[in-house]
């Protein structure tokens, strides 16, 4: 599984950005998408999950906030990211599980700067 990941950019506090995340490969064993981030010198925290079921799990510090969802069709996830805080500044990245083993791959990351 190949994972692409874009939309990140520079953004005022309050505004918005919508990451996106096309998948390609070995997708029909995919069974939940996520997004993590990493701000530095912190730990990976995951941000938003989409399972193949459609259900979603957010972070607290993004409820109602952020917005996960997905493109069947275009074998895309996406995360829109509403009433941005600097604390989301981080490096954004794509996460899928695959298989039975529920094994990781990675999209490489897309920064995201909150600031005025």
């Amino acid at each position: 599984v190949q994972l692409q990941a874009s939309g990140g950019g520079l953004v005022q506090p309050g505004g918005s950005l919508r990451l996106s995340c096309a998948a390609s490969g070995g997708i029909r064993g995919v069974n939940a998408m996520s997004w993590y981030r990493q701000a530095p010198g912190n730990q990976r925290e995951l941000v938003a999950k989409i399972t193949n079921g459609g259900r979603t799990s957010y972070a607290d510090s993004v409820k109602g906030r952020f917005t996960i969802s997905r493109d069947k069709a275009k074998n895309t996830v996406y995360l829109q990211m509403n009433s941005l805080e600097p604390e989301d500044t981080a490096v954004y990245y794509c996460n899928a599980l695959v298989g039975i083993n529920n094994i990781p791959f990675w999209g490489q990351g897309t920064q995201v700067t909150v600031s005025s």
